[in-house]
């Protein structure tokens, strides 16, 4: 029988800023457009994490029941381990994706856009069949694609559609870099993970692409995001302000570029969403001021 720490390590709380910072930047965009909704926006951050931790069990179980997981190096894997039993992960799971579906069918209520509910399927679906059923897309080097639409396109502007009842140009722009860090976490993430995922049969973007330009790519991801946001200066002047968290670039792009591998990537991912934060929080702001 799991511990509740070790529940808690499953649930990969390192990962988390990749649901907060989305509805954090979407929210900051609702203000720009003097439509803030705030309990639409704390049910928009409830539906986020628990997609977020629901996804992160959901890859334990089917990682760890295919055998994946056996070999790896990083944070402990509930099923891969053995501490849980895979039921009991699997269960979790479908009770994160119901409660998410839940409070997202009252934010559909709430603006009556009945094709959210499509969208709150298909990302559920996403979640699910990320390492999930006889054909996961994340052993196909579709990961960082999905994560870019999901956690970035679709949690941005759906953060902020929910608040203004309108998609805007505005969110529309802000999820680009958004979705970029979102990939940098799984980059670095599957980055570590290659020596483990080629031979097991996992073929993540990294493992296609091979160690020097998965690193390459991983540098890119962090750089690109704030070209972006500063693309956004001319309309919302105070974009600039994520220039503040370039500091934070420079130790994990250091680590990688040096050629840590292993466990010294757990720090890079620690870093990385350290990095993520530190920019939405900046960004979030930034889009909210005028």
């Amino acid at each position: 029988m799991a511990t509740p720490a070790q529940w808690l390590a499953g649930a990969r709380p390192r990962t988390l800023p990749a649901a907060v910072v989305p509805v954090a930047v979407g929210t900051g965009a609702a203000v720009a457009e003097d439509g803030a909704v705030w309990w639409r926006a704390l049910l928009a951050l409830f539906v986020a994490l628990a997609l977020q931790i629901g996804v992160n069990y959901a890859n334990d179980y089917s990682d760890g029941v295919k055998g994946t997981d056996k070999d790896r190096v990083g944070p402990l894997r509930l099923v891969g381990s053995g501490v849980a039993a895979p039921k009991q992960v699997l269960a979790a799971a479908l009770g994160c994706f119901l409660a998410a579906a839940v409070a997202g069918l009252v934010l559909v209520v709430a603006t009556r856009a009945w094709w959210l509910l499509l969208v709150g399927l298909a990302s559920i679906l996403a979640a699910w069949f990320y390492t999930g059923g006889s054909r996961p897309y994340g052993y196909r080097a579709l990961g960082e694609i999905s994560v870019f639409v999901f956690f970035g396109i679709v949690a941005v502007a759906g953060t902020t559609y929910v608040q203004v009842e309108r998609l805007t140009w505005l969110s529309l722009a802000a999820a680009v870099p958004v979705g970029l860090l979102a990939c940098a976490l799984l980059m670095v993430n599957n980055l570590r993970d290659i020596v483990t995922d080629g031979p097991s049969g996992k073929r993540t973007l990294a493992v296609v692409l091979g160690d020097s330009r998965t690193r390459l790519s991983y540098s890119a991801t962090l750089v690109l995001p704030f070209v972006f946001a500063l693309a956004l200066v001319p309309v919302r002047p105070f974009a600039a302000l994520t220039v503040l968290a370039l500091p934070f670039v420079v130790a994990p792009i250091r680590a990688v570029r040096s050629g840590a591998t292993g466990p010294a990537l757990i720090a890079t991912l620690q870093q990385t969403g350290r990095l993520q934060l530190v920019f939405g929080a900046l960004f979030t702001l930034g889009l909210a001021l005028f």
